[in-house]
């Protein structure tokens, strides 16, 4: 039986590689942000669980802006990372509450508290559509509550951000 489309994810009508995303490696923005999340498409209806929320991590950590067309068809993909992690799938491995725990405590670099804390929305969304996954016991972090993760995408997201995850977390 062949994979549902997510329904908060575009398709983009021609077959994406990971070529296609390297060819924005310098220009992170709107274009790379649209590409992986059509990538991420791709890659779920392919039957890669795994590599399709990775694709979609990838959009979550670009530089964007409320206004651009790609953000407006399809806002910050927080919706698109709880119904990816909900759907039974064989082909995740590992943990996504474990990823993303480990995610926003070892981001670095450019833009990091706005990446840390879109991976601590990240986290706080699997956490809600997947209880039954453990935390990572002999990963000692500081779990946010989550008027914190709304008060530091208020900060250090884009506008409407938290709106915009506390939309995903209740859907």
């Amino acid at each position: 039986m062949a994979p549902v489309p997510c329904p908060y994810l575009p398709s983009c009508g021609r077959t994406l590689s990971w070529r296609d995303l390297a060819a924005w490696r310098d220009d992170q923005g709107p274009e790379l942000y649209l590409t992986c999340l059509e990538y991420g498409q791709q890659l779920w209806l392919d039957g890669l669980p795994a590599r399709a929320l990775l694709a979609v991590d990838r959009a979550l950590y670009c530089d964007v802006s409320p206004a651009d067309e790609a953000v407006l068809a399809y806002p910050l993909p927080y919706r698109a990372i709880g119904w990816l992690v909900a759907q039974p799938a064989e082909g995740f491995t590992g943990n996504a509450r474990v990823h993303y725990q480990h995610l926003a405590d070892r981001v670095r670099g450019e833009r990091a508290e706005q990446k840390r804390w879109r991976a601590w929305a990240a986290w706080a969304i699997v956490r809600q559509v997947r209880p039954d996954l453990p935390g990572d016991p002999r990963h000692v972090v500081t779990e946010p509550t989550h008027e914190e993760i709304a008060a530091a995408l208020t900060r250090h997201g884009i506008r409407d951000e938290a709106a915009t995850w506390r939309q995903a977390y209740d859907a």
